[in-house]
């Protein structure tokens, strides 16, 4: 912890802050991803997403995920982490094309080397060691960062990919969100050890654990993660400890397994109250600063809430036409049987 939950910098945060404009820039980043997240939840509300996993609470952890990341490196997020693929330069609307319901991802993950949203857990975690690893064996410098939860470190392909990476001394910084909670599993239902970060000792692999809600302690322990794999030490274990304020998606009622009192003591390590309270108080903030960053996120919610409400036509072609790069014969079959009824539709209407 560098910034404790007032504000105030701690004895290890006098000497290793960020820097203003580091920090600064930071903050920019959350006033976006939390008002990214309230007007999502509005557009599952008006019934325009289907569901919506919000992030509201750990802003930190999803800037500072992207923030860490040079233009050439990977991030590969979870179904959690739209407001860390919003950050990295990905279309808002298009990274809510998955949870709206559209074919595909909902965007180009190239585009900003961002892997596509998975909503199965840890799943993303093996194909983040193998890019890191292709990476590694072409020569270039990139590093993957990959996100999972707290429920994520229990499945095998959490455990799958520490090990490849580890062995193969892989690029790639885990970075696990504990929110403390896997749906209604509280962390302490979950695992026996002293922490996650614990678990990368089995394979060799360093852990560390930081403040998920203090921005500040995120981009120095992820900047130097990331450092690290570029310059060729190995993959690296992080666990951030932040908590998720709103229920897990909007079809969970979060009331039955854990208590108000609890949510209100984490609304009072709120990172981006934290972080601005700081920055007030070193005079890098001031008001036409906090101005700026709220227009900035209001014009993404705009943009946001315009493209989400915009009704795309859907084309049948498109269940056949990104299936594989060369259709096989039962593809060009199907397609031609959908093609030759929607003709008949068509001549009968």
């Amino acid at each position: 912890m560098l910034l404790d939950p007032d504000g105030r910098p701690t004895a290890a945060g006098k000497a290793a802050l960020p820097a203003g404009e580091e920090l600064l820039r930071g903050l920019a980043g959350m006033v976006t991803a939390r008002r990214f997240n309230e007007q999502a939840s509005a557009l599952v509300r008006q019934g325009r997403l289907a569901v919506y996993p919000s992030s509201y609470g750990q802003e930190a952890c999803q800037v500072a995920a992207a923030q860490v990341l040079a233009d050439g490196d990977w991030l590969f997020p979870t179904y959690r982490d739209t407001a860390a693929a919003v950050a990295r330069g990905v279309d808002p609307v298009e990274v809510l094309g998955l949870l709206k319901g559209d074919w595909h991802s909902g965007y180009d993950p190239y585009e900003r080397r961002v892997a596509p949203l998975t909503t199965p857990l840890a799943t993303q975690l093996p194909h983040a060691v193998g890019v890191a690893h292709a990476a590694r064996l072409r020569g270039e410098s990139t590093v993957v960062l990959a996100i999972c939860g707290d429920g994520g470190t229990s499945e095998g392909d959490f455990h799958e990919a520490l090990n490849f990476a580890a062995v193969f001394r892989a690029p790639v910084v885990f970075f696990v969100q504990n929110n403390q909670y896997a749906i209604s599993v509280p962390l302490a239902r979950q695992s026996a050890a002293p922490s996650l970060a614990h678990k990368g000792v089995g394979y060799g692999i360093p852990g560390e654990q930081v403040d998920g809600n203090d921005l500040a302690a995120l981009l120095d322990v992820l900047s130097r993660a990331v450092e690290r794999a570029r310059a060729g030490a190995g993959p690296q274990l992080v666990e951030g400890r932040t908590y998720r304020m709103q229920a897990h998606t909007n079809a969970d009622d979060a009331t039955r397994y854990r208590t108000d009192d609890e949510v209100a003591g984490w609304a009072a390590k709120d990172p981006l109250v934290r972080l601005e309270t700081y920055l007030r108080a070193e005079g890098v903030l001031d008001d036409a600063h906090a101005a700026a960053f709220a227009e900035a996120a209001e014009q993404v919610a705009r943009r946001t809430r315009d493209g989400i409400n915009q009704d795309v036509e859907p084309n049948p072609d498109d269940l056949f036409g990104y299936v594989f790069a060369q259709p096989t014969p039962q593809l060009v079959e199907q397609r031609a049987l959908v093609r030759d009824e929607l003709s008949r539709e068509e001549a009968r209407s």
